[in-house]
């Protein structure tokens, strides 16, 4: 199967818009070799920030879906971010734009249609570039605390069932086999499993995450 995309997808996305931005919106900062720099100073809570947020989870959301593509952005902001849990102000334009990422990668065709909508959209004053913006996100916050081995389903087959997982906490990606027997021998103490059909379907006990995707 190879490495899994969702393990590197965040990185790739990020360089990739860099390289867009570079080419066609502002020159980015280089280092000595003329590659361009992803940890330079001057890239946060600005321009280059939203547009980095906007499309990372567009392209989770083009990836995986929409519902994956918010969960993913909020659990990364817990891991990546602890900023943002403490600030209010970054924590709110970090949502913002990953919000109006995913509408976009929700229409957009290819990655290079997803940036030229979000360029617009940061032009046209869509997105958030400074903490300070009154504008106030309405949808569900960062997460502050996520439970050890917390399972997402990232990719369905074509009747709509869940057959690939992620474990955020461990990065382990493994499939509904893989994962139920997981479950049996007791490595996840919060999922269980139902039998539909004579299917077994794994799933998640009573949590307090309302954007569990797994029931």
């Amino acid at each position: 199967m190879g490495i899994p995309k969702i393990l590197f997808l965040k990185t790739q996305a990020r360089d990739e818009l860099y390289k867009l931005i570079d080419t066609h919106y502002k020159p980015m900062p280089k280092k000595e070799d003329g590659s361009i720099d992803p940890y330079a100073h001057g890239l946060a809570d600005n321009d280059i920030d939203a547009l980095r947020h906007a499309y990372v989870s567009g392209v989770y959301t083009m990836e995986y879906g929409e519902t994956t593509a918010e969960m993913l952005g909020r659990l990364n902001e817990l891991t990546s971010n602890s900023r943002a849990v403490e600030e209010n102000s970054t924590e709110n334009m970090d949502l913002w734009n990953n919000a109006a990422g995913r509408s976009y990668g929700k229409i957009a065709k290819s990655r290079k249609e997803l940036f030229d909508f979000l360029l617009k959209a940061m032009k046209e004053g869509e997105l958030i570039t400074e903490p300070s913006d009154s504008r106030k996100y309405k949808g569900e916050k960062i997460i502050k605390r996520v439970p050890k081995n917390f399972v997402i389903k990232i990719k369905e087959n074509e009747s709509g069932a869940n057959i690939l997982f992620y474990d955020f906490t461990d990065q382990i990606v493994m499939t509904k086999e893989q994962f139920l027997s997981n479950i049996k021998s007791g490595m996840y103490n919060n999922y269980s499993y139902k039998t539909v059909d004579g299917i077994e379907i794994p799933i998640s006990k009573r949590d307090r995450f309302k954007f569990n995707n797994l029931g």
